[in-house]
């Protein structure tokens, strides 16, 4: 977060908490291709469903150690009992269904990187591997899912992904860079 300097930003950022702002400058509509980080920003999404998301990035660094730095590789072998430690955890998202996805999704991608695929190419794949630039003016249209998040969501749900509804994979697609819905007047837009 730029200190001493007036930007014009996102509405949803702005005077809000110090956390929320340097997540929308620093981070929110850049594009990601680590594969980790990919599934970490998938997990956070899930996580997040229902509740907001300052709590959700007031916990991201207790969630990174619970869950391994978000590796799926290594979240794919949690057993019962490691749910079962997630699940006393006061410093993380203690919802069972929620966390189970979690380890559900991490298996299959674990799978996937057995096949020699991986997860963020097969997200980037979908747009060419070209962030889709949006031109809003107004907070008020941003929509809460596309006919793209409606299809990805479709898909993954086929394969078996879990905690992966249209507007959850929307917000990812916004979160990973994949769509820039910053506003056109955003000074972060601008700055891009």
């Amino acid at each position: 977060m730029k200190e001493g300097v007036n930007m014009t930003t996102c509405s949803w950022s702005y005077q809000k908490s110090e956390s929320l702002q340097a997540y929308h400058e620093l981070e929110w509509g850049k594009p990601e291709y680590n594969e980790n980080k990919i599934f970490e920003i998938l997990a956070l999404e899930s996580l997040q469903s229902g509740l907001k998301w300052e709590l959700i990035l007031e916990r991201r660094e207790n969630l990174r150690k619970a869950f391994l730095d978000f590796d799926p590789d290594k979240i794919a072998n949690f057993t019962e009992v490691e749910v079962e430690q997630l699940m006393q955890n006061p410093t993380i998202i203690r919802n069972r269904n929620k966390i189970q996805a979690i380890i559900n999704n991490a298996k299959l991608v674990k799978q996937m990187h057995q096949e020699n695929k991986k997860l963020s190419e097969y997200f980037w794949n979908i747009i060419h591997y070209q962030p889709i630039i949006n031109h809003y003016h107004h907070q008020e249209e941003i929509p809460k899912e596309t006919e793209l998040s409606r299809q990805i969501a479709k898909s993954l749900k086929k394969k078996g992904f879990k905690f992966v509804g249209p507007v959850t994979i929307y917000s990812f697609m916004q979160a990973s860079g994949m769509v820039d819905d910053h506003l056109v007047n955003c000074d972060v837009k601008l700055n891009n």
